[in-house]
């Protein structure tokens, strides 16, 4: 039996982040524009929704986090169902929730970090960036406490995360006071002895990969002096800027040249042309060895200068991409760390370029774990669209099974004795970390609860016995 009618769209969303709420939201719009209805429930494995936009996003960037405003909009609606701290492909699986939905849309994202394939990157004191982030985010599956006890650091990358990473590290914990971040997070950040923060990016200052806004901040942290080095900059001569966005970038790059010390107690350098070999250390991190690199004059591309420096630094942090999260039983390419789709459509195949190999019809992705780690909101949107539209138009054509079983899912998972959380429970942990905020000692718009247990027993208790 097919499903070809837009009446009565029953649609599962696995990943309450930008991503999947924006994907709920566009499909909710073209269904009632269309004079159809759907019921969407929206699953999480945390007990909060928002994703990275919650537990990627530096503390101090209040403004970024303003994006949380709508997405609140379009889960208060009421026309999608938050169904949080379940995890699919263990909770429950995915051809379950096939068995139950007209449609299941992956938007999982990218939570892990890149590898960066060199020697002794697997030393004690070196770290992935996104473990970092989560840990400064206030993520309830990372530790607790996290060791800040070297003055040199190392963070290899030239994207906005290795820019929040390296501005965390260097920034003084009574600037963060007033921010939402977790109070073990802001006596992990005070009890640090970090000193000097080194960013190293593989190519030069006209292929940063930030954003005018993330660069400029970099030079307004407080008591920390910004050092650049002028070998860097012997290439730009003859360099037309491609956007407006670069321009300024290279002119907030060139500005801090001249900018005199201030005897700051801290200090974050900024390098180019540094690409890492590997490294060093007896046991643990005791420095990095770079190659030096130069434009081949073919665009972006750099090579080799057969140059070789070593860097003593005691802690690193690679920030060179995140990797997909996969589902289990979702078809993943391991190489892309994205769902096997073709423009969203999920297909039974390993390698993603291979359009023509079979679609599973009924499943979609959208977001990262659909694309790749890159891009911003906007992209986010426009890829939403595209995996809707394909979802829509395989209805209107009959390609999709109707759903085999009734039931409601909330009975599978109360069977199963899974504690689930609703959107009425966000909105009570939400409550609470605001009123813990109100009530500190630096007042603050909100202090994260941090441990799972804790969150789920605060939104839990918002449930209607």
């Amino acid at each position: 039996m097919t499903s070809s009618s837009l009446q009565n769209l029953r649609v599962a969303i696995v990943g309450a982040g930008p991503a999947g709420i924006y994907a709920g939201n566009i499909l909710t719009n073209s269904v009632v524009e269309a004079g159809g209805t759907v019921a969407i429930d929206l699953f999480e494995s945390l007990p909060a929704p928002y994703g990275l936009i919650r537990y990627g996003v530096a503390p101090d960037h209040p403004r970024i986090k303003g994006i949380v405003n709508s997405l609140h909009e379009m889960l208060d609606a009421g026309t999608t169902r938050f169904i949080g701290n379940v995890e699919v492909g263990r909770d429950i699986s995915i051809d379950e929730l096939q068995e139950r939905y007209d449609a299941v849309i992956l938007a999982t994202g990218a939570i892990r970090d890149a590898a960066l394939d060199i020697p002794g990157i697997d030393l004690e004191g070196s770290y992935g960036a996104a473990d970092f982030v989560a840990w400064f985010d206030g993520h309830p599956d990372v530790p607790t406490e996290w060791t800040l006890d070297q003055r040199e650091v190392a963070v290899i990358g030239n994207g906005n995360v290795a820019l929040d990473v390296a501005r965390m590290l260097a920034k003084h914990a009574v600037d963060l006071r007033s921010t939402e971040i977790a109070d073990n997070v802001l006596a992990g950040l005070e009890a640090s002895a970090v000193t000097d923060v080194h960013v190293f990016g593989r190519r030069g200052p006209a292929d940063i990969k930030f954003t005018p806004i993330e660069l400029r901040e970099l030079g307004e942290v407080p008591n920390v002096d910004i050092v650049v080095h002028d070998e860097d900059f012997a290439h730009l001569e003859g360099i037309v800027p491609a956007n407006n966005q670069l321009k300024v970038m290279l002119r907030i790059l060139q500005s801090w040249r001249t900018r005199e010390s201030t005897g700051a107690s801290r200090r974050l350098h900024l390098h180019f042309y540094h690409s890492p070999v590997e490294v060093l250390g007896h046991g643990r991190v005791e420095a990095v060895r770079f190659e030096r690199t130069e434009p081949t004059g073919e665009g972006s591309a750099v090579r080799g200068t057969g140059e070789f420096r070593e860097i003593a630094v005691q802690q690193v942090y690679r920030a060179v991409g995140y990797y997909g999260t996969p589902v289990i039983d979702a078809p993943f390419d391991e190489k892309a760390g994205v769902v096997s789709n073709v423009e969203g459509r999920v297909k039974d195949a390993a390698v993603t370029g291979d359009t023509e190999a079979p679609v599973i019809a009924g499943l979609y992705a959208t977001g990262w774990i659909k694309r790749g780690p890159v891009g911003l909101i906007g992209h986010t949107k426009s890829d939403a669209m595209e995996t809707i539209a394909h979802l829509v138009s395989d209805v209107r054509d009959g390609r999709l099974s109707a759903p085999t079983v009734d039931a409601d899912v909330l009975d599978v998972l109360e069977e199963r004795e899974v504690a689930y959380t609703t959107w009425d429970g966000w909105l009570a942990l939400d409550a609470h970390e605001r009123e813990l905020g109100a009530n500190h000692l630096h007042t603050r718009e909100r202090v994260k609860v941090v441990p799972r247990d804790e969150q789920v027993a605060i939104s839990r208790g918002a449930l209607v016995p």
